[in-house]
This record gives structure tokens, sequence and C-alpha cells, in this order.
């Protein structure tokens, strides 16, 4: 039997749902018995998967992390790699990320080589991604560490016609991100002219505080939500049912 790819199980959740919702787990923020408890809630709350990594990461148990996560769900788990030592078999596929809004050639290519046959010999599912940064009033993280410029956040033209160059080039996603803890989200604009001119979905995740926010997201055209650091702090973890039901307006017009 032929084993379903997890990007085709991603885009059966879009057809169903509208779009999809994914949180993003960084081991170096949350681990051990409060992941246990966060992976409960956020099946409970109707979350489609789980994203884990981080630029940095200095947790060391990235493998043990995922068989934890594992052990509490069935939901795909895929890796957002910050770095070639990001990789484990005992995830369910990972983002390939070519990093296209910068012009750092190790994080469009660079990188990509030596992590090739990695992701070859442990058979894990790569899924590859156009990663663009989008300006989001602060420095993030993955600015930072990649040395790479995002695009102005008043610029949707230049989104989308990199965002097409990834269309064209067979990319299978393309990640608009504002950045971890960014100040301000991805624009509604942007999200729509990048959406509109690309036949590939489009993932939007950085700053996305709030399921308003959200759904304007995918109002916009987004058929992916990733939102991380807003569930770092467990007070929050309540909102999570919300931010679901605001992504998958589909299900929701049908009830």
């Amino acid at each position: 039997m032929k084993m379903v790819m997890v990007q085709d199980k991603i885009k059966k959740i879009i057809e169903k749902k509208g779009a999809a919702y994914f949180i993003l787990i960084d081991p170096d923020k949350t681990s051990g018995s409060q992941l246990e408890k966060f992976i409960d809630i956020c099946v409970k709350s109707d979350v489609d998967g789980f994203l884990i990594g981080g630029s940095l990461m200095l947790n060391p148990n990235l493998t043990k992390e995922i068989a934890l996560i594992k052990s509490k769900c069935s939901l795909p788990i895929i890796i957002f790699p910050g770095s070639i030592s990001q990789i484990s078999p005992n995830a369910d596929a990972l983002l390939y990320i070519s990093l296209i809004s910068g012009r750092n050639a190790d994080h469009i290519i660079g990188k990509h080589v030596l992590a090739a046959p990695m992701i070859k010999k442990i058979g894990i599912e790569p899924i590859s991604t156009g990663y663009i940064l989008v300006e989001s009033g602060s420095i993030t993280t993955a600015e930072y560490v990649s040395g790479s410029k995002p695009i102005p956040r008043n610029k949707p033209e230049i989104a989308m016609a990199t965002a097409l160059a990834a269309d064209f080039m067979g990319m299978k996603f393309i990640y608009l991100e504002a950045g971890s803890g960014a100040k301000l989200p991805v624009p509604d604009e942007m999200i729509h002219l990048v959406s509109a001119n690309c036949t590939i979905p489009v993932i939007v995740g950085g700053g996305i505080c709030d399921a308003a926010t959200a759904r304007n997201k995918v109002n916009s055209g987004a058929k992916i939500i990733v939102t991380g650091n807003h569930f770092e702090n467990e007070n929050n973890w309540k909102e999570i049912k919300a931010f679901a039901d605001a992504v998958h307006f589909a299900k929701l017009t049908e009830i």
C-alpha cells in the first residue's frame, strides 16, 4: 500500500476545513510534562498538527520531544528546522525551507546540499517551502541568524513576485513569516496578492495573537495559519480552540 504523503494530508485538511491550523513548538520553551499537557489541550481544541523547531534551539532532545508528542496524538509532526542539526527520523515530515526573500546563498541552497543526504538516509518526507521573511516592526531571531533583510511590509508586489518564482520552481508551499514574537503580523494585502497569484498554499505565521487576526489572514487567502510564541504563555492556552475555530471557516459554515 502506498503511504499517504503528509503534504497530501494537509491539502485534504484544507479542502475539508477551508484552512489548516498548526502550532509551532519550540523545545527550548515547552518540554516535558508541560508539553504533554499542552498537546492534550491542542488535540481537544481541533488543532491540525504541529511544527517543531526553532532558530536557535538549545534543547538537544529534539527526537525525544517528538516521540513524546507522538505518544500523545496522531496529528502530523513536521520539523521546522533552524539548522541542519534539527533533523529527526521520529517526525512525519520536514519543511525543506529555502529563504527566498534573502540573498544569502547558504540559506537558499547551501545548507540544503548538506542536509539532503541525511534526509534521504532517514527517510523523512521533505516538503519544499519558499520561506519569505516580512518586516514586522522589530528584528526577529530568524532575520538576525540568517543575516537576511525582510521584505518591506508596504511592498506586497515584491512578496508576490518572490512567491511566484518559488511556485514556478516547483515548491509545494509559500511561507510568509513575520517572525517569532513579531510586533506586527504579515499584512492582509500582501497575503491576498501572493495567494491570488500563486497556485500553491500560503502559510502565514508570526505576530498572530488573537483569533480575529487569524481569521483575517484566512479571509485574505492564507491556507495554513501557524502560531507559536503566543502559546508559550500557559495562561493563553484557553484560547487555542477559538483560534482553531477561526481558521476552520468551512467547517463552521457547514454547521
